[in-house]
């Protein structure tokens, strides 16, 4: 049986320095468990998230928090 998908998911690219901030909000907010999605090679993504990222997806709630954010934010997003 496959492993369950993510519920949330950072789409970031590579040297963002905000996506490198919103790093540091996820773990401030104690958010262990979410999976990195790099859009840079993706050109669906790019053209989705390419303006927006850092973008944090629940999944489950089919609900994005664009960037900017912070931990209090984020705790009220993931409920």
């Amino acid at each position: 049986m496959p492993p369950p998908a993510m519920r949330l998911r950072l789409f970031q690219r590579d040297d963002c320095p905000l996506c490198d901030q919103a790093l540091a909000v996820l773990a401030a907010a104690r958010i262990p468990d979410f999976e990195s999605v790099w859009i840079d090679d993706d050109a669906a993504l790019e053209a989705r998230y390419g303006e927006r990222v850092p973008v944090l997806r629940d999944e489950a709630a089919d609900a994005e928090l664009d960037w900017p954010f912070d931990a209090a934010a984020v705790a009220a997003f993931v409920g």
